[in-house]
């Protein structure tokens, strides 16, 4: 079932004001990962505000569902869905890199409300939803665990390590999303390490797998839905996107990666984020 109209005007509205943080937070700092942020808004902007069992004000509750940045470099996208959330101030978006705040390049569970793990480190975030999501199960609870993945950080074996083991162990509470957005640090991904019939990978390795363009709000909104009702085995959703989407000069190449935009470049992106 789709959106509803007015929900659906919303959640846009919310992913152009997220997309506003983003390009702010990383010019104040002059540093950052805006490219791969701005692909997974519409994103972490649905399952945020439409699907995650999560307390902004009791952010350790011992029931809430779990959120793994396991792309760690991205955290202008999470701080923002956070703020905008409840977890802390959105004033302190601009805090974002400040040698004395909390809001660091990669997020950290020691200081950042609503932050579940401290990663970075690429190819990690799986094997974490795993042992969260086993550790649910054990304890009869209907907890979910979700992780995003980058499609680079795909190129890490530990990510396949870990995919063998959530079937094996019928976690059907953990969701993975893959932000396929086709570009990595330098160059297309597929010129660094190519991924071939990604679809076919994650099926053979006994996952259920949901295809997506993950800037639909109404596809990725199905998709979430889709997950929480499968049985038996984890869901990955495989989500098209474009690195830089929402800004005309800064989509479809690395040079976004990890760079900030300038004075000159902020008021051109603000423009286009009207």
């Amino acid at each position: 079932m789709a959106l509803s109209e007015s929900k659906l005007a919303y959640y846009q509205e919310l992913a152009k004001t997220i997309r506003q943080h983003i390009v702010r937070m990383t010019h104040h700092a002059g540093s950052g990962h805006p490219g791969g942020s701005l692909s997974a808004t519409e994103i972490l902007t649905n399952l945020f505000f439409e699907h995650m069992n999560v307390d902004p004000q009791n952010p350790d509750w011992e029931h809430r569902d779990y959120f793994f940045l396991s792309k760690g470099h991205c955290t202008p996208v999470y701080y923002s869905v956070l703020a905008e959330k409840g977890f802390f101030p959105v004033e302190e978006l601009l805090t974002f890199r400040d040698v004395d705040g909390r809001l660091h390049g990669h997020p950290c569970s020691e200081h950042c409300p609503g932050v579940d793990i401290s990663s970075g480190s690429l190819g990690q975030g799986l094997s974490v939803a795993n042992g969260v999501a086993l550790a649910a199960k054990l304890n009869g609870t209907n907890q979910r665990a979700y992780v995003m993945i980058g499609d680079g950080e795909l190129q890490e074996g530990q990510v396949w390590e870990a995919a063998m083991t959530t079937p094996h162990y019928q976690l059907d509470n953990v969701c993975a999303i893959v932000d396929w957005n086709k570009i990595q640090l330098d160059d297309y991904v597929e010129n660094v390490k190519g991924l071939g019939n990604l679809v076919g990978k994650w099926r053979a390795f006994g996952w259920h797998v949901i295809e997506i363009d993950g800037h639909d709000l109404n596809q990725v909104d199905h998709a979430f839905h889709e997950a929480k009702h499968v049985k038996g085995k984890p869901t990955v959703i495989l989500a098209h996107t474009i690195k830089g989407k929402g800004i005309s000069f800064m989509e479809n190449t690395d040079k976004w990666h990890g760079l900030a935009p300038n004075d000159e470049e902020l008021e051109l992106a603000l423009k286009e984020l009207v």
